[in-house]
């Protein structure tokens, strides 16, 4: 079993298969200024973006965001107005899907009910004139990359929708691309279908280190589990870039902090600045908060804190800081408490593990947090509400 997946390793990312004009290396993927137009409507703008060979790059975003339309663009479905994209070091601008040496998977798996997994998977490579000797093997081999050998000879009717997606997975390698295109290949599977396959996906990507991954989602869940590095993306431009970990932690706008995870978001304002440290001390009310703040932050200057709910505690440790709050909803989510609380006029939410005692509605409480756990974002907050949408 070790030994036929090392072949298969070989062989998905090897030299051969699929007709294109891209070299056989490790291939990244890179967006020039690129602008997709249907007439007056502006679907991508003036994106640039860099992804790295062997990469998981995570396009995110709601929908109308354009994070879609930069993948078909790779793909060669849509011709930009302007710009270019390389794969490699290669110009694809202006060639044909078939001649880009990428693999794509799509969220409604887009199998032939009338032929067998194994014909499925052969589809590509005989569009592709692969020698007819060769197919068997790399079929049978792509197939047991993903886990689905013993599947070869069923229809797709007879498959699950994670089994049906890992066919269209094996699909897409067995042509060898270089560049893999997964556009929300999730969204169509519940819940449990759509964890399994998470993990099949991170397991695979280990597997194929060489090949690059440009993964369309809106579930943020998804891109901080998958991607080394995540585009976020809104009306129809790049918004902000960086690993998983520092858009998480440190979010460079208001718009990722509540789009890459759950956030409370609140008015404070700077009372002074450690450069060397990287801290604030902000004021929210009467109260003085020290933070994280890795951006300079002058006296006197109006901010937004940001601060995750799992971040809040109703026990405190030395040196956290203290928040007085009225809560104004409780519930129970099995897992955890959420407690919906009011401070000073703006909405949050903390989630605790669970209470046997939870407070009551109208009770006054202390939320306690550590300083690493808030960071400043640039700007002041806007209007009274500033929670991202619950999850």
């Amino acid at each position: 079993m070790e030994a036929s997946t090392s072949r298969a390793k070989a062989r998905a990312g090897g030299d051969g298969g699929a007709r294109d004009d891209t070299p056989r290396r490790l291939s990244g993927i890179r967006f020039e200024n690129v602008t997709v137009a249907y007439g007056a409507t502006v679907a991508l703008d003036d994106f640039t973006l860099d992804v790295a060979p062997g990469q998981v790059m995570a396009l995110l975003g709601p929908s109308g965001s354009g994070k879609t339309t930069a993948l078909r663009a790779v793909a060669g479905f849509v011709e930009p107005t302007r710009g270019r994209i390389f794969i490699g070091d290669v110009d694809v601008t202006d060639k044909p899907p078939y001649r880009r040496g990428i693999g794509m998977v799509v969220q409604q798996y887009a199998l032939f009910p009338h032929m067998r997994v194994e014909d499925n998977v052969a589809f590509g490579l005989r569009a592709n004139r692969c020698p007819r000797a060769e197919i068997p093997a790399r079929v049978e081999e792509c197939l047991r990359l993903v886990g689905m050998a013993s599947y070869a000879r069923r229809y797709p009717l007879e498959l699950s929708g994670g089994q049906q997606q890992r066919v269209a997975i094996a699909r897409a390698l067995a042509i060898r691309p270089q560049v893999l295109l997964l556009d929300e290949p999730l969204s169509a599977l519940d819940a449990q279908l759509r964890s399994g396959m998470l993990k099949e996906i991170a397991r695979l990507h280990r597997e194929l280190p060489d090949v690059t991954i440009l993964y369309v989602t809106h579930d943020q869940i998804e891109a901080l589990t998958l991607a080394d590095r995540i585009a976020v993306m809104n009306d129809s431009r790049l918004v902000d870039v960086g690993s998983a970990q520092s858009l998480y932690q440190q979010p460079p706008s208001r718009f990722t902090a509540t789009f890459v995870g759950n956030a409370n978001l609140l008015p404070v304002t700077v009372d002074r600045w450690d450069e060397r440290e990287q801290q604030a001390w902000v004021r929210l009310g009467d109260r003085m908060l020290e933070v994280m703040s890795h951006m300079p932050a002058r006296p006197g200057e109006a901010r937004t804190l940001c601060i995750r709910p799992h971040a809040l505690a109703l026990d405190g440790q030395p040196g956290c800081n203290a928040i007085e709050a009225t809560v104004s909803e409780v519930q129970w989510r099995g897992s955890a408490h959420r407690l919906y609380v009011d401070v000073g006029g703006v909405e949050m939410w903390a989630d605790s593990r669970p209470l046997r005692s939870p407070p009551s509605r109208g009770q006054r409480i202390v939320l306690h947090f550590l300083p690493g756990d808030a960071t400043l974002l640039a700007g002041a907050s806007v209007g009274a509400g500033t929670t991202a949408a619950a999850g």
